[in-house]
């Protein structure tokens, strides 16, 4: 009976008593007016210093778009890019702030956070990252802007959109064809419009009965009335090879390039400036004839060389 008495008094809890409770409370907001008094000053300049950072972001970005606009930068680039540099300039001020309050512990906190969410991020969606970064590098590169026509990765066209995933280019039978940006700068590409002026290859060859020296001297001079050097440019003539029905040459001349279809449409009209001069000076361009004989138990095939004259009337 007496055990039983005292585990009743030991469970009993005390009544409760209001005053108390209030008069904690009270000491505790009196503690935290307290802790904000003292720390006032603290408080006002991590703000303003805050404050400061997000004016920085603000004027730097304006700047920063001025810049982009300049070197013809996509829109989409530009946006991207901006906002970058504005969320780690508000992020180095939010630290900033949080070191003025003597938040030594949180400002840990939040730098293991950030650093084990962004090894997270990054290997999740390291593809993706690759082509923005690609896409940043390709947007300050002077050997390629929107506008241009470039061969890379078996594909030529004009160039529509640099964003920051990928490329797109518009081929000459008005397809589009969009290549991820790594693939840019990790591959080789061709641009023809960074220079005004390229140099043109024709491969041309003439029969074996040919006056060599008469060839090279009309081929020059058809080129060279047709095309024009500038500066020190130079019409080129070498013969190459003895070849199976012909004896071959290149031609080399300059002419204004800022797409593939220039160079596509000179050899055109250099074609038919050769080919003029040379039936008017009955030059021959040979062509291979090939002749099946069917005999009565075998079946031969020969090659035989046919040079087609032309002659004056």
């Amino acid at each position: 009976m007496v055990n039983f008495l005292l585990i009743q008094k030991d469970t009993e809890t005390e009544p409760f008593n209001l005053s108390d409770s209030i008069k904690g409370l009270w000491d505790k907001m009196a503690g935290w007016v307290d802790s904000i008094v003292l720390n006032l000053p603290n408080f006002i300049l991590a703000i303003l210093v805050f404050i400061l950072f997000i004016v920085i972001a603000k004027y730097i970005g304006k700047l920063l778009n001025r810049i982009l606009i300049h070197r013809h930068i996509q829109h989409s680039v530009r946006f991207i890019i901006i906002k970058i540099i504005k969320v780690i300039i508000i992020g180095i001020g939010f630290f900033v702030a949080l070191d003025i309050l003597n938040l030594d512990k949180m400002l840990t906190s939040v730098l293991g956070a950030a650093g084990v969410l962004g090894l997270a991020v990054g290997f999740a969606v390291q593809g993706t990252l690759n082509n923005t970064v690609s896409g940043i590098i390709l947007s300050f590169l002077p050997e390629i802007r929107i506008g241009d026509w470039v061969e890379t990765n078996g594909y030529a066209g004009e160039v529509l959109e640099v964003n920051l995933r990928n490329i797109v280019i518009k081929e000459s039978d008005n397809n589009h064809v969009v290549i991820p940006n790594s693939k840019i700068v990790e591959d080789t590409f061709k641009n023809y419009s960074r220079t005004q002026r390229s140099r043109v290859f024709l491969e041309v060859g003439v029969g074996y009965e040919s006056d060599l020296p008469k060839v090279q001297k009309l081929a020059l001079k058809a080129v060279q009335d047709k095309f024009s050097p500038q500066g020190e440019e130079k019409v080129e003539f070498a013969y190459t090879e003895f070849g199976d029905s012909s004896i071959n040459f290149v031609i080399r001349f300059w002419t204004d390039v800022s797409k593939q279809r220039d160079i596509l449409f000179a050899k055109h009209e250099a074609i038919l400036a050769i080919k003029k001069t040379f039936d008017e000076n009955d030059i021959n361009i040979p062509f291979p004839i090939r002749t099946l004989d069917f005999g009565k138990n075998q079946l031969k095939t020969e090659t035989i060389n046919i040079s087609k004259k032309t002659q004056n009337k």
